[in-house]
Formats: structure tokens, sequence, C-alpha cells
């Protein structure tokens, strides 16, 4: 073999620090994108707050959509932008790509391109921000139950045994080992037998959320049903105990037919015991220590104009704080000088405004993104879900000139405050069937359909998959039954066996 050198040309796309932060920008959570605003300014000192106080240099103006401009703009007429002035960009000063800016150059005159951060963006409140680290951390389910158990008069043996059964109840309440398992944890010298173990998780089971520490589900509920006293409804509670002691599965399975016959219960009576059983709680521990709550800043305001009915877009002016240049600091630069000091100075100057120019290309690319999904989604936001329109990536990429990676970054974690309430933008985007006309329906409105139907179906005899489809057909949209069980399914509907009820 003989080794050799050899020169080649090529090309290959080589994403630049600036590139790929503005990149980064894009595609954060309106939460994430304030905590990275808080990280510049406090590691960048040419980064500075505007107060809440300080008054804003440009006011907003509103300006309509011109469909004459753009093939792809049906319908923009009706719809009106709210945006700044220094939020328009100037291709004379700056040249943008896929919602990502060129370098400014450090000698830029700063103010006469951006005299603030972000447009649509409001004053920021530092202390507002830091809410969810004050707020005190909430009891766990095993504290809650320590806390009884402290008031609770036991032996001392009798305490032993059930902090070893709190130690074992999960979030639910439920008991995650069997007693045998508890009774060989403990020394054989201390003489513990099962039935004592057995007497301690009975007094546990009292304790508030009544029916913790329940084994298996029938026990969870016989234990609620236990402390139900009315004598205006004991017959009624005690049809509820049978039904749950005995034939708990054949209630699962709503094989009701059966239940009768086992129970000898007439319908009315059954249906009055199922209903006493629906009001029990199968989870008591989930109400203790509930799942965190996670909030939700929409990125995007609609709204319709009383006067004029156009649908109105803009950027919520609360997501982000607003940022401009230290004037102050920018002025100590010398040109000339190359000392420690003032490059320390310039980079980070340099930094800042790359920093800056991406929250506006940011703002502006989800501004027309979510301009183009109004004008797309009008039938929705006047109809609701049954009028919703096809829409791909590429339907949006096409209309605003941009590449599909950029509008799915954009639409990730982003969300839009209509008046039918708030969605992330990737939910405006779905697959289409196709219907008998030629045409092409949502796989959004289908899936509403068949809330609707199975909502206003015969509860002793619901729609099996098979009828729902057969019911769209007749509506024109073909629809296999395979695909209507994925969409049920993805609905959290059951089938149409466990949505059967008792008449009642």
């Amino acid at each position: 073999m003989k080794l050799s050198l050899q020169l080649k040309l090529g090309q290959q796309l080589t994403m630049t620090p600036q590139l790929q932060q503005a990149i980064r920008l894009l595609q954060l959570s309106t939460l994430d994108l304030q905590q990275e605003i808080h990280q510049a300014l406090e590691s960048n000192p040419m980064l500075e707050l505007i107060e809440h106080n300080e008054e804003d240099e440009h006011s907003s103006t509103t300006d309509k959509l011109d469909n004459s401009a753009d093939p792809h703009e049906a319908n923009a007429e009706e719809i009106t932008t709210n945006t700044r002035d220094n939020a328009e960009l100037n291709s004379d000063e700056t040249n943008w790509q896929d919602g990502v800016p060129k370098d400014p150059g450090v000698d830029t005159s700063w103010d006469d391109i951006y005299p603030s951060t972000s447009s649509h963006s409001s004053s920021f409140d530092g202390d507002s921000m830091d809410f969810e680290s004050r707020t005190s951390a909430e009891d766990t389910l095993q504290d809650h139950l320590l806390w009884q158990l402290n008031l609770t008069h036991m032996s001392e043996q009798d305490n032993m045994i059930a902090l070893a059964i709190i130690d074992a109840i999960d979030t639910n309440g439920r008991l995650t080992v069997d007693i045998e398992s508890i009774h060989s944890g403990f020394d054989s010298d201390l003489e513990i037998d099962v039935d004592e173990i057995l007497a301690v998780l009975h007094r546990i089971q009292q304790f508030d959320p009544i029916g913790v520490g329940y084994r298996d589900l029938s026990e969870c509920l016989l234990t609620q049903l236990n402390q139900l006293v009315d004598p205006n409804f004991e017959k009624q509670i005690n049809n509820a105990k049978l039904v749950v002691s005995e034939y708990i599965e054949l209630l699962g399975h709503r094989d009701y037919a059966q239940l009768m016959r086992r129970t000898r219960l007439k319908e009315i009576e059954l249906s009055e015991a199922i209903a006493i059983i629906e009001s029990l709680n199968p989870r008591p521990g989930a109400s203790i220590c509930p799942p965190s709550t996670s909030y939700v800043v929409p990125d995007v305001i609609v709204s319709k104009d009383s006067e004029s009915g156009k649908w109105r877009v803009e950027l919520n002016p609360e997501t982000a704080p607003k940022i401009r240049i230290n004037n102050s600091y920018a002025a100590l630069i010398k040109r000339a000088d190359t000392s420690d000091d003032n490059n320390y100075l310039r980079n980070n100057l340099q930094e800042a405004k790359w920093f800056i120019k991406s929250l506006q290309s940011r703002n502006e690319t989800l501004m027309k993104v979510s301009t183009r999904i109004v004008e797309h989604q009008k039938g929705f936001l006047e109809y609701g879900e049954e009028a919703m329109k096809p829409l791909v990536l590429h339907d949006i990429a096409e209309a605003v000139s941009m590449h599909e990676s950029t509008i799915s970054r954009v639409t990730t974690q982003k969300y839009m405050h209509t008046p039918r309430g708030i969605f992330e933008l990737k939910y405006f985007f779905s697959s289409h069937v196709s219907t008998k006309g030629g045409g092409e329906c949502s796989s959004t409105a289908i899936r509403a359909i068949i809330r609707k139907l199975v909502a206003a179906e015969n509860t002793k005899k619901p729609l099996s998959d098979s009828k729902i489809t057969d019911l769209l057909e007749e509506k024109g949209i073909n629809v296999a039954r395979r695909t209507i069980a994925k969409y049920r399914e993805s609905l959290s509907i059951p089938p149409s066996n466990e949505r059967k009820r008792l008449a009642g």
C-alpha cells in the first residue's frame, strides 16, 4: 500500500456559537427562556433590565397582513398582527435566515437598531418568578399518617408494627408488601404474630383518609362502606357491600345481567348500590399528596375584534423581561485599545448584542408562525374542534419560507391563548383522512366527532367501534375501524362493554 497526500474541496455546514444560541433560544419554553435571560443578566455586565417604571420609548402599532404580497396568505385580510416598530427587520442593517440573525458587528450603533430587548414584552418583576421556591413543601402521605400515629395511643410494640406498615404504603394508599413479609421482617424474639399485625393494619385503615393501607380494591372500598352510616340508605349500603365483597370482578366487567342473577337484586336496586360504590375513592392516598401543578404561560394571545370581526394575533407581553444594552458600560470601549479590560468589555458587548438579536429573532419567528396557524385554523376558532383543518409542518414552513425543523422548534412547548382555551401550537397540526366528496378531514376533527357521538350514546347500548365507523361513513368520512379504536383510546374512552351503564 502506497501512502499519499490528497487535497479535496468540499462544503459543510458549520454552526457557529451564535447560531447555536439562536436555535437554542428558539426552542426554549417561556419559563426556560425567563431563566436563560436571568442568567444572561447575571453573567454579562453589558445587559441591563428595563425597570417597570421606565417608560417605553416606542409604542406598539397594529399592522394588517397584506394578502397580495404572498400567494400563501389566503384570508390574511381578516387577521391583524400586533408588533412594535422597532421589531421590524431592516434588510439593509440585518439579514435573517430561518429565524436566525447574522452578525450585527461590535461597532454597530445598537440603539439605532434595537432600543430595547424583545419586542412584545413588558416589565418584569424578579420576585414574582421565585414563587415556586418560596412555597413550602407539602406533606407526604407517610408524614400525614405518622402525624396521626403520634396522636394514637398504642403499645411500644404496636407502634413499631405501625411504623413498618406505614413505610410500606405507596402514594395511592396501597400496602405494597404482604403481611407475611412484614411479619418476617421482625426479630423472632419479639414474639409478634400475624394476627397482631393485622389488628394494627385495621387501625391504620381507620386513619385519614379512610381505607389507606388497603391490600386490594375490595378491602379499600369495604373499609369506606363500613364508615357510611345513614338509616335512610341502610339497604342500599348493604347491597353495595355485597357487590364489593363478593362480585367486584363482575362489576369491573360491567356484567350487570350476571350481577342481578347472583345478588338477586332488581335493576333499580343494583343501580343504587353502584351509585354508592362510584362515590367512593379507590385511591384514598392520592388525595393527600396530589401531583404537582404545572403552570402554562401562553406565548401568543389570539382575540377577535368585536367591531371589525377580525382575529388579532399578538405576543404575550408578560412572557419575558425587557433587557437592553447598558450604554454606560458600552461607552467605555475604546476602538484601538487591546488591553484585557477593553477586550473583556468588547466580548461581552458582542455576546449581549447576539443575545438580544436572538431574542428578537425568536419573537419574530413565533409571530410569523402563529399568524399563519390562525389564518389556517379560523374555522376552529369560530366553530370548535369539528371545524379543525388538516395541517402539517410543511404547510407552515412553505408559507413563512422557513425550514420544517425551525417550525418544529418554534411550536414545541409554546402555547396559544384563544377564546376556546390554551393550546400548544403543535395541537393545531394534525393528519388527514379523505372524504367521499374528495376533500380532507382533520384527525382532530374526527376525534371531536367521536367524543360527541359517545357523549350522546345510549348508555345501556353503547356504540361499538364498528357502529362509530358506520356513523362517520354516513357523514362522508372514510375511517377504518382500527383507526377509530386508536382515536378512541387516545381520548381515554373505554371500549363499549366498559361504557355500559344501568338505567337510572
